[in-house]
């Protein structure tokens, strides 16, 4: 692709750029768009990415006021608003930044567009006061979220939408969920502090490291003596808090985290199902590392005549697809591919799920509703709508997490069948 170092900083650019194209042009994240990185850079590539991602409403913003016109090509656009993030962060290397950013560009376009990214990049920096005052006066570019979002945020939390947006846009924590199975959260800390990882226990049992870093760092991960979880996810388990050999549905479990928190406290009769054969094999393949059993199968859920054979269930978690809002600051590109018709989209599949699988509840039995939303027509008010058409159900707990230093944006709404 080119002969730039992969440790140098304009090799980083380049890439983040490539990447930065494709979710302009709609793609996800999620599509492995990293995927052929050099390892050596992927740190690097990503940390620039997703940085300008959550600061695209700010970003995006600066360009317009530096550009006669829009730019078109996808890759420089993104070159540019990656190099702005970087100044903006990083004001006492933006000599460096221009430079290797202008490296950068002269490997697309056979480095037409280099005197281009030059000229942007300083004006920015000669602007950079004046530029600042008027973020001032954007609510995109000071919150950095699109405006049908911060609407969204505003109605429904109307003192706490200022702080949700700034969860939104900062790095997320790292939180692992001990194997309970093999270790007790008290003695995994202490292989930590052996190799001087820093990290402290959550009053709920998880671990919160003081800083992101690879799984293959972690003592025994590879053995399955821990996972990878936030804080707000672990509710999920805890909450639903099946008997010693229930018979329990995860309805949508893909890659596999609550099902095997539940499978780490007791041990039960789970089946885990998803939609996609690869997700599935991610539960698998979870679910063996970790040394426990479920039965996994590819089904969509509402279809029950392709997957149910008739037995009703004692638990069922239903963790439903959802606009993602309470995650976002770890899927950056979420908020600028979303649109505000996806909540109804939404919450019109969530609404068939629940009746789907409430007919596969056991009277007397628990359905745990979960999203890792924070947008009410996806909680409370969904579960206002299934009560009010339900009336063989009962909510006895409803919690909604909204998105803090140490832990996502999650809703939980606990049910219980009437006999």
């Amino acid at each position: 692709m080119s002969d730039l170092a992969p440790t140098s900083l304009a090799y980083a650019l380049l890439n983040a750029a490539q990447a930065g194209a494709a979710v302009f042009s709609g793609r996800s994240l999620a599509e492995n768009l990293l995927g052929k990185v050099d390892p050596l850079a992927r740190p690097a590539v990503q940390d620039l990415l997703y940085t300008a991602l959550r600061r695209f409403g700010w970003g995006d913003f600066i360009l317009a006021r530096l550009m006669e016109c829009p730019l078109e090509v996808l890759e420089i656009r993104a070159l540019l608003l990656l190099a702005l993030t970087r100044l903006e962060a990083r004001p006492d290397t933006a000599h460096t930044t221009v430079d290797q950013a202008v490296q950068a560009a002269g490997v697309l376009f056979e480095g037409r567009l280099r005197g281009l990214v030059n000229a942007v990049l300083r004006n920015y920096l000669r602007r950079r006061d004046e530029l600042s005052l008027a973020v001032a006066g954007n609510e995109i570019a000071l919150h950095q979220h699109p405006g049908w979002w911060l609407d969204s945020l505003r109605a429904d939390w109307p003192t706490d939408w200022q702080a949700i947006a700034a969860a939104g846009n900062s790095p997320p924590p790292m939180a692992l969920r001990a194997n309970r199975r093999r270790i007790t959260p008290t003695n995994y800390l202490r292989l930590l502090e052996a190799a001087e990882i820093p990290a402290r226990l959550h009053p709920d049992g998880a671990i919160l490291l003081d800083k992101p870093l690879s799984v293959d760092r972690l003592p025994g991960f590879v053995e399955g003596l821990v996972s990878v979880q936030d804080p707000g996810a672990q509710r999920a388990a805890e909450l639903l808090d099946p008997a010693p050999g229930s018979r329990v549905l995860d309805a949508c479990a893909a890659p596999g985290g609550k099902a095997a928190h539940l499978l780490e406290r007791v041990d039960l009769d789970l089946l885990a199902l998803d939609l996609k054969p690869a997700r599935c094999r991610r539960v698998e393949e979870n679910l063996v590392r970790l040394g426990l059993s479920a039965s996994v199968k590819v089904a969509d859920c509402i279809k029950k005549d392709t997957w149910w054979d008739g037995r009703l269930f004692d638990a069922i978690l239903l963790d439903v697809p959802c606009t993602a809002s309470g995650v976002v600051r770890r899927h950056p590109d979420t908020k600028w591919l979303r649109r505000f018709d996806d909540i109804a989209s939404f919450a019109a599949t969530q609404s068939r799920m629940l009746d789907a699988l409430w007919l596969c509840l056991r009277p007397g039995g628990k359905l745990l509703y979960a999203t890792c939303s924070v947008f009410a027509a996806e909680n409370s008010g969904q579960m206002t709508r299934f009560l009010n058409r339900q009336p063989t159900a009962r909510c006895f707990v409803e919690e909604q997490l909204l998105p803090t230093a140490e832990h996502d944006g999650f809703f939980y709404s606990l049910l219980e069948k009437r006999a």
